[in-house]
């Protein structure tokens, strides 16, 4: 790696539209700043990092650290990479080394740590994130079914409308292509 000009880029991610990253991205240029390094490009999405597959910048990143486009990658947390576990949070990680690019997290500065220490840490992070969204979806779907046993209506009200267009995918896509 070049060690007087590194290549850097910004990886930012939320789990819903209705978020933002301008919490992340600012700090994470900020956090480049200070160490005199110039970022090239800002990979943002709104995107689960449950369901595999929905990061299209996550896969565009990758895309570009596999031509050796960047040096280092800023996150803000290693659980804006992914939250599937153990596995896939080592897998991403072990990638990124593959392709020459050093991870830098602003909320775990052992991630520029190598050895069994690090490794450690990181299959916590992995664990923890997982732990963290399968409880949150836990808790969803039993707030839900609390209010069906209720009686009460579960969705949107009939009628309401979103404020900005959905985004076309998956099941809605099946569905519309059925009507047709």
């Amino acid at each position: 790696m070049n060690n007087h000009n590194p290549r850097v880029a910004i990886y930012a991610r939320v789990s819903t539209e209705e978020q933002t990253t301008d919490n992340q991205v600012p700090v994470l240029e900020e956090m480049a700043r200070q160490r005199g390094w110039e970022v090239l490009k800002v990979y943002a999405e709104e995107a689960s990092a449950w369901k595999a597959g929905r990061q299209k910048q996550l896969k565009e990143l990758l895309h570009d650290a596999s031509y050796h486009k960047y040096d280092y990658l800023l996150v803000w947390s290693l659980d804006r990479l992914t939250r599937e576990g153990v596995g896939n949070i080592f897998h991403l990680v072990n990638t990124f080394k593959t392709y020459g690019v050093s991870i830098i997290s602003n909320q775990e500065p052992w991630v520029e740590q190598s050895g069994p220490v690090a490794d450690l840490l990181t299959a916590v992070t992995g664990w923890v994130a997982q732990f963290e969204s399968k409880r949150r979806s836990e808790r969803i779907k039993a707030a839900v079914q609390r209010k069906r046993d209720r009686g009460e209506r579960v969705g949107r009200l009939p009628g309401a409308k979103d404020k900005k267009p959905r985004r076309r995918m998956g099941y809605f896509e099946r569905f519309d292509d059925r009507r047709k």
